[in-house]
């Protein structure tokens, strides 16, 4: 019975702690594109990002270094 009440806790707990993307508005899917001499050199995986982190990534500018250029794109 003790273990019944405790996963029962634990449950809510967790459900309550574990909040998604959508409940907090303000979402979109990013990845990095790389682009070598202006052509896409390949891109990382898509992930979904929201609020605090999605508006650093918004804000983070195209990396530079000689041909290579590496930036986010979001949808």
């Amino acid at each position: 019975m003790k273990r019944v009440l405790l996963f029962g806790a634990s449950f809510i707990f967790m459900a309550c702690t574990v909040t998604s993307c959508e409940s907090l508005g303000d979402c979109k899917t990013c990845k990095q594109v790389y682009y070598l001499n202006n052509a896409v050199d390949h891109e990382g995986s898509e992930a979904e990002y929201c609020g605090t982190e999605l508006s650093t990534i918004e804000k983070t500018g195209t990396i530079t270094v000689g041909e290579y250029k590496a930036k986010w794109e979001c949808r």
